[in-house]
């Protein structure tokens, strides 16, 4: 595969402009009088989620939440989109380094006793519910409104699921939007249909959202631009993809291609496409990578990984409002006195060359 269309992936900064406006006026969901339909687009990839939390962080602390409309999310998006609906935001920045980024999650060896090497069971049952407790049933009752990204296991189309009446259906819709074969176990059966990781479909819902109705799109990116505009040199698929493919063919390749991200960068790089029909659209993406892949533990990795989001987005939303002080950590919260040697350690390690990296 050749590289991606150039182009400028960041976009249009009315959608800065008219999240901040809402802030300003003490905008609510519900109760607009700006005619706009403001969505946030959160893609996923697995670690790599923990980019999305820092900015999902850095969105929260500068009053932004309030100002969508509607978030969308496939995969690890879903989870960090929830934490913004929720008023999780600093949540998200930490579940990915403090509690996802171990054996209990992700772990090769389970899969010589047949079971699946992500768990989704922990992170569901236990991180959601003990370390950082979510209300799926808030969920129901939010004025603005989450779409689950899934794929339909028989068909291999994208489908959102949404207005869920049940933490039940909710935790089920998340586990299916996370849900691959061998990796994390069997399709996920939610309403009579049997469901994957949504990602696998629709890695990054952009399209979606103007189909319903957006006039702004907010994109959060959870690769470097180099890393979605070019493809692997050598051509290898993972091992994990290739076993995969023995039990679905296509499967594995079509889990941790960046090709399927074509069709986005386009919209959000050529403001005459046509499928924007004067829509606005931004992207927020990390300088430059941590090094991280879909199934990466290593937390300094995974942290950096979360911090460089926050930069990102806190530069981006500086560029409107050059006030805002907003930190990685809360306040209050020191940071581990080790942590900036690791990082450092980690940005050292980390090759400056960026392609597309493996597994999604």
């Amino acid at each position: 595969m050749g590289d991606l269309p150039e182009g400028d992936l960041q976009g249009d900064a009315e959608v800065l402009h008219a999240l901040f406006r809402r802030r300003d006026s003490g905008s609510r969901p519900g109760a607009r009088t700006d005619g706009h339909r403001i969505a946030l687009v959160v893609g996923g990839g697995g670690m790599r989620g923990a980019y999305a939390g820092g900015m999902v962080w850095a969105l929260e602390q500068a009053g932004l939440a309030p100002a969508f409309d509607v978030a969308y999310g496939s995969s690890a998006g879903a989870f960090v989109a929830t934490a913004l609906l929720l008023g999780h935001g600093y949540e998200a920045s930490r579940i990915f380094p403090d509690d996802m980024a171990t054996r209990a999650f992700v772990d090769p060896r389970r899969l010589r006793t047949r079971r699946p090497m992500v768990s989704l069971d922990h992170l569901i049952d236990e991180i959601l519910v003990h370390s950082k407790p979510t209300d799926w049933e808030a969920l129901r009752d939010s004025p603005a409104p989450l779409r689950v990204l899934v794929t339909d296991a028989d068909d291999m189309t994208p489908h959102a699921l949404g207005g869920l009446t049940t933490a039940a259906d909710w935790r089920l819709a998340m586990r299916a939007t996370a849900a691959i074969p061998l990796l994390t176990g069997p399709p996920v059966e939610l309403h009579g249909r049997r469901w994957i990781d949504g990602s696998i479909g629709d890695p990054l819902p952009v399209a979606r959202a103007l189909r319903d109705g957006a006039t702004h799109v907010l994109v959060l990116l959870t690769r470097t631009v180099p890393e979605l505009r070019r493809s692997d040199p050598t051509g290898r698929t993972p091992w994990w993809a290739r076993s995969i493919d023995l039990l679905a063919p296509g499967l594995g390749a079509m889990t941790q291609d960046v090709r399927r991200h074509a069709d986005s960068l386009d919209l959000l790089s050529d403001a005459a496409h046509p499928g924007r029909s004067g829509s606005h659209l931004f992207a927020i993406s990390p300088e430059r990578s941590a090094g991280i892949r879909g199934l990466t533990i290593d937390v300094p990795r995974v942290e950096l990984a979360s911090r460089l989001g926050h930069d990102a987005a806190a530069a981006v939303l500086r560029t409107v409002d050059p006030g805002l002080v907003l930190a990685h950590q809360r306040s209050g919260v020191p940071d581990d006195p080790a942590a900036p040697d690791d990082f450092r350690d980690a940005l050292r390690s980390t090759p400056r060359r960026t392609g597309s990296d493996r597994p999604a």
